[in-house]
């Protein structure tokens, strides 16, 4: 994933990966029971640079009340508990069949500059016809840049590692296609939309956070370097 990227791609609400014209979507259609349960799973690891110490970077995640709601829109966000949210992440599909990911993360205190984040249950919710499973990692790595003509004299990388799967309970006439169609877009798609999420969320992170404590945000010094 390019979380580095400076101009973030937009999320898209609505996202058609392939139309089956194929199927006809008939009343008995429709009417199915869901049929098996398709999973999809993915892997992922990136880092944001923040050019500050490690513990003017920490004070700033553990008050993530203060900046998530905000730094994660359009997403919706609504605040479960001191350290719980549901997130509606937007609506996606394929093969004319949509759902709009709504999940409950949990972002638990920090143990030794390490942040574990978790799925958990959202209160009187229960999610029409899907599972996420949602585990992240994120570590706090200082190193000093004084040979950087792009940064301040401390930076800090915040490197994370997600493990995410999530089961879709397809309706039976999804079925009717091939196995590995059906899971190669649905991997393709579960890429997507972290690559999306995580490009946004990342820079709007590293912008309110150099703004929060008054320091200037160099956008992509990486990129700068890699064009001398």
């Amino acid at each position: 994933m390019l979380s580095q990227n400076q101009e973030y791609q937009k999320l898209e609400t609505t996202d058609t990966v392939l139309s089956v014209a194929s199927i006809e979507e008939t009343e008995d259609n429709r009417d199915e029971a869901i049929g098996t349960i398709s999973k999809f799973h993915g892997c992922y690891s990136d880092f944001m640079e923040m050019y500050a110490p490690a513990k003017t970077v920490a004070e700033y995640l553990n008050n993530h009340a203060s900046w998530f709601s905000r730094c994660a829109e359009p997403m919706k966000v609504e605040l479960l508990e001191q350290n719980g949210y549901a997130l509606t992440i937007g609506r996606f599909g394929s093969f004319g069949y949509e759902v709009e990911p709504k999940i409950g993360l949990e972002l638990l205190p920090p143990k030794e500059s390490i942040y574990h984040i978790r799925t958990i249950p959202i209160p009187g919710y229960q999610a029409p016809g899907y599972d996420v499973d949602f585990h992240s990692l994120l570590q706090l790595v200082e190193n000093p840049l004084n040979d950087n003509p792009y940064t301040q004299s401390e930076m800090t990388r915040v490197e994370w590692e997600l493990n995410l799967a999530v089961h879709i309970h397809f309706p039976k006439f999804i079925h009717r296609l091939p196995k590995s169609l059906i899971q190669s877009t649905g991997e393709r798609l579960l890429n997507q939309i972290v690559r999306q999420v995580s490009r946004r969320l990342t820079y709007k992170v590293q912008e309110d956070f150099h703004v929060s404590v008054g320091l200037p945000f160099p956008g992509n010094p990486k990129k700068k370097r890699s064009a001398n």
